[in-house]
């Protein structure tokens, strides 16, 4: 048996970047399910939170899993639920970019207390200030896809 353990910030956003998921109760709702679906399928999704147009994932990656495939299925399934239980006005729809970095064993601690306050984060700082921080901070600003608003 192989012994893995490699962590992954991972977020998302919605389609255009849409407040859908605009009460704590609908993000609540949505964070458990993805907890759910992610224990069903075998991702180990240590933690997951949001804000009204975002989502943060912290991911340990097993031997047979990508980043990739987690965010595909993390998100599709997920937009499928939201909109087959009509939880929102608009069909709802997450970008199809999203950002994901490396966590070191050493820093896992620090993400998961970023991820567990998004609510009090975002009173003062919104998405597209922390998505620009992100960019420079992990020096993603060259990727050429990597587009506000895809």
């Amino acid at each position: 048996m192989s012994f893995i353990k490699i962590y992954i910030h991972l977020v998302f956003s919605t389609k255009n970047r849409n407040p859908f998921l605009n009460t704590l109760d609908l993000r609540i709702k949505v964070w458990k399910h993805m907890k759910e679906y992610a224990t069903e399928k075998e991702i180990f999704l240590e933690m997951v939170n949001g804000y009204s147009d975002h989502c943060h994932c912290l991911i340990s990656l097993g031997s047979n899993q990508d980043i990739e495939k987690i965010a595909q299925l993390l998100k599709g399934e997920s937009s499928y639920w939201i909109n087959k239980n009509k939880l929102t006005k608009e069909k709802f729809s997450w970008q199809d970019k999203y950002f994901a970095v490396s966590v070191s064993e050493s820093m896992v601690d620090q993400v998961r207390n970023y991820i567990k306050n998004q609510e009090k984060h975002h009173q003062k700082k919104s998405f597209t200030e922390e998505y620009a921080e992100f960019i420079e901070k992990f020096n993603f600003k060259n990727r050429y896809w990597l587009k506000p608003n895809e």
